[in-house]
């Protein structure tokens, strides 16, 4: 699966509130629609200990949340959620910026996981994407995107 299509899967979440990163975990995760192969109490702790060992923060006010390891088996529940705060979050990131978007990553293998790490990340260093981001664009628009640099990825 392509990171369009995880993304795709994994949709938008406007207007997540909190204060700190413990708290905008948790509104997103209760703002997932449910999932027979997550359980979200389960993601939310994940992702927490995941966090307590070095913020997931990469800069420009971007934040890309994860389990450490996979907490799902079968491949057809990965996806990738992106999630638009109400407020920006001090995330510790180290350029010093507060995160105001994020990319929740749920995979079902280290290779899925790595790979769609790469893929965002790549992504989150291009300026026009990062203008989508700062636009809090449509999803249709953001998966245009990305399915027109994927298609040269081939």
């Amino acid at each position: 699966m392509s990171f369009a299509d995880f993304f795709e899967r994994g949709g938008i979440y406007r207007n997540i509130q909190g204060a700190a990163p413990k708290e905008v975990l948790s509104a997103l995760i209760k703002a997932l629609p449910p999932s027979p192969s997550i359980q979200k109490d389960k993601l939310l702790e994940a992702a927490l200990e995941r966090e307590a060992l070095m913020p997931t923060s990469i800069g420009n006010g971007i934040a890309l949340p994860h389990p450490r390891n996979p907490i799902i088996s079968e491949e057809s529940g990965q996806f990738t959620a992106l999630a638009f705060l109400d407020n920006p979050v001090n995330w510790n990131a180290l350029d010093g910026k507060q995160v105001h978007t994020l990319f929740l990553i749920v995979s079902a293998s280290a290779k899925a996981h790595l790979r769609t790490l790469s893929e965002v990340t790549f992504f989150c260093r291009q300026k026009d994407f990062i203008r989508l981001l700062n636009e809090r664009a449509p999803l249709e628009e953001l998966l245009h995107f990305i399915r027109e640099a994927e298609k040269n990825w081939n």
